[in-house]
């Protein structure tokens, strides 16, 4: 098992990129903020399939974090995150500091509209400007020939496609299905602040999403689907449920109240189990 080069600056990350293009290889860059799963793993496995040389980056970026928010208690960990990334044969880790990725007097954000303001832009809204800045600069850094992120954070994903097509960064960006425990949970660093009993009744959030999926791909009205999902996560011990949405797959606009009709349908979902907030999505698939 070989483990990966580790560079924590631009400059080192750039010589080895450099070298590898001299040789006509293709790179990929897997963005990450650490405390690496099985399904950061998967993102790996997939890069793998598209280019010669994978580079995963490992930062927790404060810039998406509000005041109140979990910076501090984000879980960290690089020994075990280079043993995990050792494990499927990544190239190269990239762990820089907040002053690499953030020199004194750092003024810039990058903003999305549109795509980025609803849901997870209207519960966090600081969160997707300091999603794109850093992943624009993650782009520019690394000069990756492709990127791959999770569909588990699908507006995340939707938010980075436009980011990357309005400012003509030339890199494809591939979106990797959600990577899901044998109970239908996604995978997620944040799964483990849940406790035992917590755990059990997470599963009620990807059972909703399927519920809502098969009555909205009936012909089922949205508002009553999305209502029915809410009432059953409240019941399985949810103590917040901040949406629960049918949503236009690409530009993620508002879908409904009645029949999705020919629309193509994204349900996404974000609800607090204890102090825990899950989010998770799931396409409309047709009858």
């Amino acid at each position: 098992m070989t483990q990966p080069i580790i560079v924590r600056t631009v400059a080192e990350m750039r010589e080895h990129v450099r070298a590898w293009k001299a040789a006509g290889q293709r790179v990929a860059l897997v963005p990450t903020m650490g405390a690496l799963h099985e399904g950061h793993l998967s993102l790996i496995r997939l890069a793998q399939q598209h280019a010669d040389r994978v580079i995963a980056s490992v930062f927790v970026n404060p810039k998406q974090f509000a005041p109140h928010e979990d910076f501090d208690a984000y879980p960290r960990g690089e020994a075990a995150d280079a043993e995990r990334l050792a494990s499927v044969g990544c190239d190269l880790l990239f762990a820089p500091n907040a002053a690499e990725m953030y020199a004194p007097g750092f003024s810039t954000l990058v903003t999305v509209s549109g795509v980025s303001e609803p849901l997870e832009g209207a519960a966090r809204p600081q969160f997707f400007g300091g999603v794109a800045t850093v992943v624009a600069k993650l782009f520019i850094q690394s000069q990756a020939d492709t990127a791959v992120f999770g569909e588990k954070d699908y507006q995340q994903l939707q938010v980075v496609k436009r980011m990357a097509r309005d400012l003509d960064i030339p890199i494809e960006i591939i979106g990797a299905p959600t990577a899901r425990a044998e109970d239908g949970l996604a995978l997620s660093s944040r799964n483990a602040y849940l406790s035992p009993d917590e755990r059990a009744a997470a599963v009620a959030l990807p059972n909703a999403m399927k519920a809502v999926a098969q009555a909205v791909a009936s012909g089922g009205r949205i508002d009553d689907a999305e209502a029915v999902a809410v009432q059953a996560l409240k019941a399985a011990g949810f103590r917040q449920v901040d949406y629960v949405e049918v949503r236009e797959a690409s530009d993620l606009s508002r879908l409904g109240p009645g029949p999705i009709g020919d629309a193509e349908g994204r349900i996404l979902v974000a609800a607090w189990l204890g102090g825990t907030r899950l989010i998770d999505n799931m396409a409309v698939e047709r009858v």
